[in-house]
């Protein structure tokens, strides 16, 4: 039986690498995001009977419900939810930071995550399907500049594992994965696109990729359907935690 999988974020680092991943292993992926052209590339590079390209903001709650109305039958039957749709915005301290940027993160991270789950929930459930949300090491553990980041992630932590006590008897699988660093377009996007932070950040450091957390959620997806996943931290080697700071006079 061909399952079917609903990726959002789809049209770069962790999503992407996600799409090729599950059609690679010859599942179906309703592959969600704001930029069309990369959609349509991954449809290009893996057949428009794998995958089905769903274009909207997933901040945009009329073009979601739009867009989940148009998904073709083929394709209607989700046994998994992988809500991987987020950013971060900004390095600065929270007294000199951007309440925009604020918004657009809890809007993004948070607000729509929830917004997507509530919709599909029903139809997780008549499947005993799974969701799996990716959350962030930056949820547990953190860091100068982290501020509403770390909360929004903090949230999805949580959220995830309060899913997984009201779901309890229905079959569903819940599980948050909690990656730390992985060179994508992430500190890109979270620098306004300053390449050179970017390649400062990784240079060296031998980071995840966006296919080992592929391979991750692959794994998590396909266990026994009695096993379940709560909670999933992944560093890179080089990665470990970061001791107190003491502010001295």
């Amino acid at each position: 039986m061909t399952r079917t999988v609903l990726i959002t974020g789809a049209t770069s680092g962790f999503g992407a690498a996600s799409v090729r991943r599950f059609t690679n292993a010859g599942w179906r992926v309703i592959a969600t995001g704001r930029r069309a052209d990369r959609l349509q590339m991954l449809v290009d590079e893996l057949g428009a009977d794998k995958v089905h390209a769903a274009h909207f903001d997933i901040r945009d709650e009329a073009a979601m419900d739009a867009a989940l109305a148009e998904v073709p039958e083929a394709f209607r039957d989700i046994d998994l939810l992988i809500n991987n749709a987020g950013l971060a915005l900004g390095t600065a301290p929270a007294q000199s930071a951007s309440l925009d940027d604020w918004r657009t993160m809890i809007d993004t991270n948070v607000t729509s995550l929830v917004t997507l789950t509530h919709r599909l929930l029903p139809a997780l459930i008549a499947r005993k399907g799974a969701i799996i949300n990716i959350s962030s090491i930056a949820g547990s553990y953190p860091y100068p500049g982290g501020n509403t980041y770390g909360g929004t992630k903090a949230f999805v932590t949580q959220f995830s594992l309060g899913l997984r006590s009201d779901l309890h008897g229905t079959g569903v699988r819940v599980t948050s994965i909690e990656p730390g660093m992985a060179e994508t377009e992430f500190t890109l996007v979270r620098t306004h696109g300053d390449q050179q932070a970017s390649d400062k950040l990784y240079t060296g450091a031998q980071p995840m990729t966006a296919e080992d957390i592929a391979d991750t959620l692959y794994w998590v997806a396909t266990l026994p359907p009695h096993l379940n996943i709560n909670r999933l931290e992944l560093m890179p080697v080089t990665q470990s935690f970061a001791g107190f700071q003491v502010a001295r006079k």
